[in-house]
Parts: structure tokens; C-alpha cells; sequence
């Protein structure tokens, strides 16, 4: 007999019956253990989609007598990661006699409000349209996901002939029909009509099937996926995909290339009603699609699967450039796109005025999502760099499904209505106005330099905090490994990448950028704080003290500022420059002039920024620290112990030492440094420029006037 794990060719096995059996008794835990399972193959569903139920009997809380209640999967939420406290619960039995006062199709949203009246467990998550579709099926454990192979033949002209032959007859058809109530109801039917059937596929949609356990109803699904990718696997190898190559890859360096040049530029018209996140990839499934014959045909078509259309949009936009398109003359650029973008709105605006209802929602951001360049690769645009990413991989499951259509049959997508009727549904619109405020730096990207330590890192985490997308970079490779796992166990990877980066290497400097650009899409906040100190008398400093000081103080200053100058006016919509320089650019202390005067520089410099940059509305704003010594590598070594020496003290009376100096008898921490950096980013400053913030306990000899 063959193992179960050679069946499933194209999925895979992830069943431990060990695991399993330690669960035998909780069918709840069974279901949120074979959900995981199916969440964690993209093949089976993708990010957030699908859902999985079971029905178990358990004890009414208000009877005490025995009752079925289903646990189905929330709204929102993914497979792969949820928990029980990601299920709704709900009587069965209540769910079933919905059907008592339904209305009708026309009035099909009503339900919803009702769903509440059958919770049973009301600490669980709030219940999803798609909960009839699970409780008019009257078996224990059922799954709805939306594998690729399974909607490329329901995407298919010919889907339901195709479904009958592939599955002789034990798979069922219902065409497509917008999720909720209604489809639960047409669902039912099916299985009414056709009592053997062991799943249903949903016309444009996705997939159903179950079991009377969990194993079965995960193995039944397995397998009629698995049916599906190997009867699409068969085709396309007497298939050519998407009618032959139109044109060839650029190599892969160059099309990592031509995506940074071009990335900050989109990013800029992308966001031009609100800061988006941006995501590039050069997948090659990607590539196969977008340098197609039929790339232009089946793009414009938009997609069939509502998961997919809702994160992708009606359709993408393909560039009108040539893969090896001199980026670098921005104007002339910058004048196509801007004339592809006005088209791209102006379609998206006729079809939002084509396809409205009296009481749709207002019109949403008209820019694309999805952004092909043929020969390069594919730009997603989101409010952030989940959404970005995700959205992306929505469109790869699209392109998946439109090839297996093509390969079987002809592939069919949403009607505009359909696709306008989803995305504009006033129950999906009422899921965006529950969804919390973004934060106040939502849609940003920060790069801070010396982000691995002491005020760097400090600034790194608000900013994370607070919304931003940042770039961890230092030039101690060791320490940066470390700030790495830090963040990693408080931030997603969506939140932060890590790069090395040297202020004084010009190098390094473009490296760091341009994996912002990558990642993100572009800049809108640099911090210059990387620095070090030398305290020494005028005697004993050398000319390498001062070199060194200066490279890194102002040179690095000047460099990354000259770097993210560029990126930050291809963009077009401003951004913010701090510099961290210190209460010593205004105060003339002991054994301090190489570090005091290299500070000055570095102020002035930041006033030279300010000027030069506002007419790209580039705000450039001072942070002036005083005595910042937690975590940071300037405090160890000969600093501290000039600055004590300087003072007459020992390196032990610093800390109390400065904060009885202040006026206000503080010590200064890193956090204090990001809150102040936090104040000039946060929008409540945006006419803001050529300022400086003491964050120095209060040092009346450093003040500006």
C-alpha cells in the first residue's frame, strides 16, 4: 500500500498522530490543530483566508442539558496561527432556524446582525459571513480554503464539466454567488441533490469538503486538491504558459536595479493620498506571467477569488516601460508615470461610477495596488508592509489560478458589478471602520544610523512602535547581529530589516538605502546619530583624533544626508531629517575641542540642510542630547574617564554628576532622545524646519537665546 505521505504529491502531510491522539477528547483542539496544519501550506489557502469549523456536543450553560454548538474560525485572523480564542461559538440549532425569518436574497446582510443571537461562547471572536456556509452543512468537521489548483479549474470556462469528469461526480458545483446566508442555503442544496458528494466547489471561488473527524475531513482535503495540481500539472506539460515569452528577464542584478531606481518613484504617486508601504519581488512565477503574450489580456481581466480581488484591486496596472528604461532621467520618467497613473485612476474612477449603488461607500484610494514591470518584476503598494507583502502574494496565487485556467480551459474572472459589489459591500465596509487608527507613523519608513545600541536603538524601537518600517544598521557587524534578535522578538519581520552600514563609507551608505528601497519602497525619516567621542586636552590630541571625529560627525552627516536627498525628492512628498548632535555644538567645555567643534559643525551644517532642502518640503530639525549614557559605546573607555578626569571626578560620580548640573536634576536616558525624534516626526510639526530641541535636563549655557 502506498504511504500516505507518497499520495500527497502536491501538498503536504503534515498529520503527527502522536499530537493528534494527545487531543482524541477536544474537538475543538483537534479543529485548531488541523487548522494550523492547512494554514501552514500556501497551496492549501493563503495568508488570512479560508475557514475550518467543527460541531461538538457540550453542556448548555443555562439548561445544563446537552447541546451542539459549532466552533467556526472568526472574522479575521489566519489558520496557520490561530488559537481558540480565534473561533466563534455558536447553537447549532439557533444558527439552523436563521432560515425561519430569512427574507431573501435582497436582504441577505440582515442575517449577519442575527449571527449574535446563536453565540454561545461570548468571549469568542465575532463570527464571519461565512459562518452558514458552514452551519447549513450538516457534518462535524468542515474546511473552506482556496487553494490555487482548486480555483484554476473553478476559474475555468468549462470548470463544472471539468469538475464532473476529474471527480466523477463525487465533488459538487454551485456557481459563483457572493459570499453569506444565501450561499449557505445554495450550498445545502447541492448536497441535497448529490448525498454521496465528499466536497463542493465554489464557481470563481474556492473549495469545501469534510469529514466525520478531523483526520478525515483533513485528508479528504488533501486529496481533492491533490486530484486538482496533478490534473493541472498534466496539462501544463502539454501546454505553453500564458501563450509563449514576449520578451526575456532582464539578469537578476539588473532588474534589483532598475527596481530601486524606479521603486521611490511609484512609492510617490502610490501615495499620493495616503504614505504607502511598498514590496517588490521578482518571483518567477512572476516573471513567467509578466513577460507573456498574454500578459495585457489576462491582467486587465482582474481576478475570479473574492480573497484574492479584495487585497489586489480590480486589476494591476502594467508599467509601459522598456525593462532597460533609463530610470535615471527622472523627469522624463516621472512625466510617463504620471501619465499611466491618471489613466489608472481614471479607470478605476469610471468603474467605481459605473458599478455604484445608491448607498455605496465613497470611492476609495484610486492608485493601483499591484504594479507589473514587464522584464522586472512586480511592486505592491499598501498601508503597510504586511498589507504590501500579502497583497503581493494574493496576486501570485492569481497568477497561478489564470494559468491553470488557461492551461485546462479559458480562464474567466469576476464581472466589474461582482468584483465592485465585494469591494464595496457595505459589510466589508463596516470590517474597515471597526479596524483601530493607524498609528502615527503608519506608512513610514525611518533608517537611523547606529541603530544597534544606545540612542540609535532607542529611537529605532519608538519609531517601530509608533508605526514605522526601520532599517537597523551599525558599523559593528557583532552588535548588529545582536540588535537583530532584540527586535526580532518584539517586531514581525515586516517591521525592520538589518543592514550594515559605515557613515564614513560612501559604499555602505548606498547599500543601506537601497535595501530600504527593497524592502519598503523608499525613506521618509533619516536620523544621523551615529557618532563617538574623544575627550582629550588640546596637547594631547592627535591629527587622527580629529580626522576621525570629523569623518564620522559631519562627513557622515553630509553623506547620508546627500544620499536620502535623492530618494526623498524622487518621492515627491517631503520627509524628515534629525540630526543628533549634542549640547557641546553650543557649550565650550574642558578637553573637548576636536568632539565640541566637530559638534558646531554638524549643527550648522543641519541649518545648511534645512535651507537648502525646504523646497522640497524635506524638514531638517536638531536634536541636542546632553550626557546620554545607558547603552552607549561612547561611554565606554577613554570618554568617560577624559570627561571624569576633565571634571575632577571618578568615572563612577558621571551619572549624578550631570544630572545635578541640569536644572532639573535628571539624568538623561536613550528613551528621552526617541521621544524628542518622535515630537518632529509625528505630524503635529509638519511646518517645522531648522529647529533644535535641548534634551538636556536643562543647561542654561546652551541655550539658543
Amino acid at each position: 500500500m502506498e504511504p500516505i505521505t507518497e499520495k500527497f504529491k502536491h501538498v503536504n502531510y503534515l498529520w503527527d498522530e502522536a499530537i493528534a491522539a494527545s487531543m482524541k477528547d477536544d474537538e475543538v483542539a483537534q479543529l485548531i490543530y488541523r487548522s494550523n496544519l492547512l494554514g501552514a501550506d500556501l497551496r492549501l489557502t493563503n495568508y488570512g483566508g479560508g475557514n475550518t469549523s467543527c460541531k461538538a456536543m457540550t453542556t448548555d450553560p443555562l439548561t445544563g442539558n446537552p447541546t451542539e454548538v459549532m466552533w467556526v474560525k472568526g472574522s479575521g485572523g489566519d489558520l496557520r496561527t490561530m488559537k481558540r480564542s480565534g473561533l466563534a461559538a455558536l447553537y447549532t440549532d439557533r444558527l439552523l432556524s436563521l432560515k425561519n425569518v430569512y427574507r431573501g436574497i435582497a436582504s441577505e446582510d440582515e442575517m449577519v446582525a442575527l449571527f449574535n443571537h446563536c453565540i454561545f461562547d461570548l468571549a469568542s471572536k465575532a463570527p464571519s459571513i461565512d459562518t452558514p456556509l458552514h452551519g447549513f452543512l450538516p457534518f462535524r468537521h468542515i474546511d473552506h480554503l482556496h487553494p490555487d489548483a482548486v480555483i484554476a479549474i473553478a476559474a475555468a470556462k468549462d470548470g463544472k464539466k471539468i469538475t464532473e469528469q476529474l471527480f466523477n461526480g463525487s465533488v459538487g458545483w454551485v456557481d459563483w454567488q457572493r459570499p453569506g446566508f444565501d450561499l449557505g442555503l445554495k450550498l445545502r442544496e447541492c448536497l441535497d441533490e448529490n448525498p454521496h458528494i465528499r466536497g463542493i466547489i465554489l464557481g470563481s471561488h474556492g473549495l469545501f469538503t469534510w469529514g466525520e473527524t478531523s483526520y478525515e475531513s483533513y485528508c479528504n482535503t488533501l486529496d481533492v486538491i491533490n486530484t486538482c495540481a496533478e490534473y493541472l500539472e498534466d496539462k501544463y506539460r502539454k501546454n505553453v504558459a500564458f501563450g509563449g515569452h514576449k520578451l526575456e528577464s532582464l539578469p537578476a542584478a539588473e532588474r534589483k536595479q532598475q527596481a530601486i531606481l524606479l521603486s521611490p518613484l511609484l512609492r510617490g504617486f502610490c501615495s499620493s493620498n495616503q504614505p504607502m508601504i511598498g514590496h517588490f519581488t521578482d518571483d518567477e512565477r512572476v516573471l513567467e506571467f509578466i513577460n507573456s503574450k498574454d500578459l495585457e489580456r489576462l491582467a486587465a481581466m482582474g481576478t475570479s477569488c473574492p480573497d484574492h480581488f479584495l487585497r489586489t484591486k480590480i486589476s494591476p496596472m502594467v508599467l509601459q516601460l522598456s525593462p532597460r528604461a533609463d530610470i535615471t532621467d527622472h523627469d522624463s520618467i516621472k512625466g510617463k508615470l504620471a501619465v499611466q497613473f491618471a489613466e489608472y485612476r481614471k479607470m478605476y474612477g469610471d468603474y467605481y461610477n459605473q458599478c455604484k449603488h445608491p448607498d455605496s461607500p465613497a470611492m476609495r484610494d484610486p492608485n493601483p495596488v499591484i504594479i507589473l514591470y514587464p522584464g522586472v518584476g512586480m511592486f505592491s503598494f499598501a498601508k503597510d508592509k504586511q498589507t504590501a507583502r500579502v497583497a503581493s502574494e494574493f496576486y501570485i496565487n492569481a497568477i497561478n489560478v489564470m494559468k491553470g485556467a488557461e492551461a485546462i480551459s479559458a480562464y474567466t474572472s469576476l464581472s466589474k458589478q461582482a468584483a465592485f459589489d465585494i469591494e464595496y459591500w457595505l459589510l466589508e465596509e463596516a470590517k474597515l471602520q471597526r479596524m483601530p487608527r493607524p498609528k502615527p507613523l503608519s506608512g513610514k519608513v525611518a533608517l537611523i544610523t547606529g541603530s544597534a545600541g544606545g540612542i540609535g536603538k532607542a529611537i529605532a524601537k519608538k519609531f517601530a512602535r509608533e508605526g514605522a518600517c526601520v532599517i537597523i544598521n551599525d558599523n559593528d557587524v557583532n552588535r548588529l547581529e545582536q540588535a537583530k534578535e532584540e527586535f526580532g522578538h518584539s517586531f514581525s519581520g515586516d517591521v525592520f530589516i538589518t543592514t550594515k552600514l559605515d557613515v564614513t563609507d560612501p559604499e555602505t551608505i548606498s547599500a543601506a538605502f537601497n535595501a530600504s528601497v527593497l524592502a519598503f519602497g523608499g525613506v521618509d525619516i533619516i536620523v544621523n546619530n551615529a557618532g563617538l567621542s574623544i575627550s582629550k586636552p588640546l596637547e594631547e590630541h592627535s591629527e587622527a583624533d580629529w580626522d576621525i571625529l570629523y569623518d564620522v560627525l559631519v562627513k557622515g552627516q553630509f553623506l547620508v544626508t546627500q544620499q536620502a536627498a535623492v530618494i526623498l525628492r524622487k518621492q515627491g512628498f517631503g520627509g524628515d531629517i534629525i540630526n543628533i548632535v549634542s549640547k557641546n555644538a553650543l557649550v565650550s567645555g574642558p578637553n573637548n575641542m576636536a568632539y565640541g567643534s566637530a559638534k558646531a559643525a554638524q549643527l550648522h551644517l543641519s541649518r545648511l540642510s534645512a535651507a537648502e532642502l525646504g523646497k522640497d518640503h524635506v524638514r531638517v530639525n536638531v536634536i541636542n542630547p546632553d550626557a546620554v549614557i545607558s547603552d552607549s559605546k561612547i561611554w565606554s573607555g577613554a570618554w568617560a574617564e577624559g570627561r571624569a578626569k576633565a571634571y575632577g571626578i571618578s568615572v563612577d560620580e558621571l551619572p549624578s554628576y550631570y544630572a545635578k548640573r541640569t536644572l532639573l536634576n535628571e539624568i538623561i536616558n536613550p528613551g528621552d532622545i526617541a521621544d524628542a525624534c518622535f515630537t518632529f516626526v509625528c505630524g503635529l510639526l509638519q511646518k517645522s524646519t531648522g529647529n533644535i530641541l535641548n534634551v538636556d535636563g536643562g543647561i542654561a549655557m546652551a541655550f539658543t537665546r
